[in-house]
């Protein structure tokens, strides 16, 4: 009777013991899971504390260089197109960017692009939405209220069925129809003068396109 009870005694010891194990193994368990949470918890909000003061820094900026679109001037070459001679600055503001041209060729503009993948808009669009779409290696095709409507309709069927294009109108653009690209502008004379296809062909993603293959989709439209 004695051996049973001592048997019985030790496997309720054994038992509790296996239960005290796996008690402590719990608690082990616990401490982990609670300490890589708050670890990851405080590094969230260190990470989370260093965007909002560099976003804040950012959207408080309001240096001379962030409102400018650039400095310089425009260089005719032999072919007739305008290249930028001076600095086109690529920053990403909200706020409004004064060019030194008309229609702008680069410089600092809005985190988001006009769409540009053979797109018309029938009224002026945002200069800084346009030049972001120039980055993208996009031409613009741009007209004002001297441009002929038989030019304007023959070109919104160049533009539309031409990716890496848009087209707006800009009132005051010196000339009837000019033709835009990151660093690059001309006028042409008409739907129909060759300079047209030559500027596409040279232009539209060409050389110049400083994030070259990047999308002209997905961005703003009217």
């Amino acid at each position: 009777m004695g051996s049973a009870k001592n048997t019985t005694s030790a496997q309720r010891k054994a038992r509790i013991e296996e239960m005290r194990k796996a008690e402590r193994a719990r608690e082990r368990r616990n401490r982990i899971l609670t300490i890589t949470a708050s670890t990851v918890i405080v590094a969230g909000l260190v990470v989370g504390g260093v965007v909002l003061v560099r976003s804040q820094s950012d959207g408080s900026s309001t240096s001379a260089s962030d409102s400018k679109g650039g400095s310089g001037h425009f260089v005719t070459g032999k072919d007739g197109v305008e290249t930028w001679s001076g600095t086109l600055s690529r920053n990403h503001v909200t706020k409004t960017v004064k060019y030194p041209m008309e229609p702008p060729v680069g410089g600092n503009h809005n985190p988001v692009w006009m769409n540009c993948n053979g797109d018309v808009y029938g009224k002026a669009i945002n200069n800084m939405n346009a030049v972001h779409s120039l980055e993208h290696g996009a031409v613009w095709v741009t007209y004002n209220s001297k441009a002929s409507d038989a030019d304007v309709k023959a070109l919104e069927a160049k533009v539309k069925k031409t990716p890496y294009t848009l087209m707006s109108p800009v009132e005051d653009q010196k000339d009837p129809i000019m033709l835009s690209a990151w660093g690059k502008q001309r006028t042409v004379t008409s739907a129909s003068d060759p300079n047209v296809d030559k500027f596409f062909s040279e232009f539209v993603q060409g050389k110049q396109t400083p994030e070259p293959g990047a999308a002209c989709t997905n961005g703003l439209s009217q």
